[in-house]
């Protein structure tokens, strides 16, 4: 049986345990392959426009997911987080989005309504939008 392809869009959330246990729990229902997609948006403590920070929270999850028994690859796309996904939603083909943000609070994705918006150019694939916790209250997206 081939795996369902998840497209999981996340950038600060991209190593969080809820979006971990998200997607080992969708794992264990059937089997997945994710493409993990970390729009690289500007940060103020990352000097190089917050490519180095969206790469390390890359290869963490990424870490993390294959130890979980999950086919996965990364992609750091462009800082646009709706760019980033219609870029990488052209170039591969998937079965299903997950969009991983941060609470109303202090997400900037929830604040464009990214997950709408995705779920309103993919019409006919479903989507999940997994909420995730982060110690700092300054994280955004």
């Amino acid at each position: 049986m081939d795996a369902t392809r998840v497209l999981v869009v996340a950038n600060r959330t991209a190593d969080s345990e809820e979006l971990h246990e998200h997607l080992i729990a969708r794992h264990q229902r059937g089997r997945i392959s994710v493409t993990l997609l970390a729009p690289a948006a500007w940060e103020i403590e990352d000097p190089r426009g917050g490519r180095v920070s969206a790469l390390r929270r890359l290869r963490s999850a990424k870490a993390r997911l294959l130890a979980s028994g999950i086919d996965v690859s990364c992609v750091l796309g462009d800082p646009d987080p709706m760019t980033a996904f219609e870029q990488e939603w052209k170039r591969g083909s998937h079965d299903e989005v997950i969009v991983s943000t941060l609470g109303t609070r202090v997400s900037k994705w929830l604040g464009i309504d990214l997950p709408h918006r995705i779920e309103r150019s993919i019409v006919g694939t479903p989507l999940t939008h997994v909420v995730a916790t982060l110690s700092t209250a300054a994280e955004s997206a």
